[in-house]
């Protein structure tokens, strides 16, 4: 399987038929949309594909079906998360199972926000699976632990297992820059997320990579591979072209992924488990115009 994470790195949503069970077929298009978009890797499951609703059959269900898809072109990010470390431990023993050794976890808040007792939370994690790399995620309170970039580079520092950093706290450049600036040599990366709504500040800041959600991985792509080209003014104009539909991702979530996708042709059907707020119609001709902008529907179809 590929190695190494740089690039866009898409969140995979979770598909949904309309008796409310999973879509395996549709999870196997969504992994070939995101490799045709030229993709650098995929992560599943994550916030954004509902992994808080998905029992533990569904999500290695699924997981498997993504390793399946992807067939080692790209690397595979397998969300580990739990609220107990055996559990974050069991998930990543099914990862490693499918051959994937980036298991990206996010600290439960019960853990707290000090070092000492996150770096003995992920120590038994790194114990238990010694030949696996972690990714830290660091999402902004309510959802994460909001922890700073300080109790970051102390655990950092103490594992070194703990190989690439996604910080998505607010504002997430100033925590970007410290970290970079006090990491240790066995910090491979520090990766965006927030749906790359602030991509330009991170990159500049040093971050290798982003985690966005996949209904536009192409524009991101682009912003990406523009950016690693020297070529800030075109990242820039595709910048600016995708933010109105990014700020309507912020509130709709997975509900808009999953329209976007839908209209895109990727899958059928846009059921969501996650409360999330409903589109009505006024929403959704603010997102079809959004897509026409950016070329990815034809006016006639707004």
């Amino acid at each position: 399987m590929a190695t190494g994470l740089k690039g866009i790195l898409p969140v995979l949503p979770t598909p949904f038929l309309a008796n409310g069970d999973v879509d395996e077929a549709g999870m196997s298009r969504l992994v070939q949309f995101a490799l045709d978009q030229g993709v650098d890797g995929v992560v599943f499951p994550g916030f954004a594909s509902e992994v808080e609703n998905l029992t533990t059959e569904e999500r290695a269900g699924l997981l498997k079906i993504v390793v399946a898809s992807v067939a080692g072109r790209v690397p595979v990010v397998a969300g580990a998360s739990a609220a107990d470390w055996r559990d974050v431990v069991e998930h990543g023993r099914i990862a490693a199972g499918l051959g994937i050794r980036h298991l990206m976890v996010q600290p439960p808040k019960s853990v707290g926000t000090d070092a000492a007792a996150l770096i003995e939370f992920l120590g038994k994690v790194v114990e238990a699976l010694p030949d696996v790399e972690i990714i830290l995620q660091n999402a902004p309170a309510p959802r994460g632990s909001d922890l700073s970039p300080q109790a970051i580079v102390e655990i950092i520092r103490a594992l070194p297992h703990v190989s690439y950093v996604k910080e998505e706290t607010l504002p997430a450049g100033p925590a970007i820059s410290h970290i970079i600036a006090h990491a240790p040599e066995s910090l491979k990366g520090v990766i965006g997320g927030g749906g790359a709504r602030y991509i330009l500040d991170e990159y500049a800041r040093g971050a290798t990579a982003a985690m966005p959600a996949l209904e536009i991985a192409g524009e991101h792509v682009a912003i990406d591979r523009a950016l690693a080209a020297g070529r800030r003014d075109e990242a820039r104009q595709i910048y600016v072209r995708t933010l109105p539909l990014l700020v309507l991702q912020a509130v709709y979530r997975m509900r808009l992924t999953k329209y976007v996708l839908a209209r895109r042709a990727v899958i059928e059907g846009v059921g969501v488990r996650a409360p999330t707020p409903e589109l009505d119609a006024a929403a959704i001709a603010d997102i079809d115009a959004n897509l026409v902008e950016l070329g990815l529907l034809a006016p006639e179809a707004a």
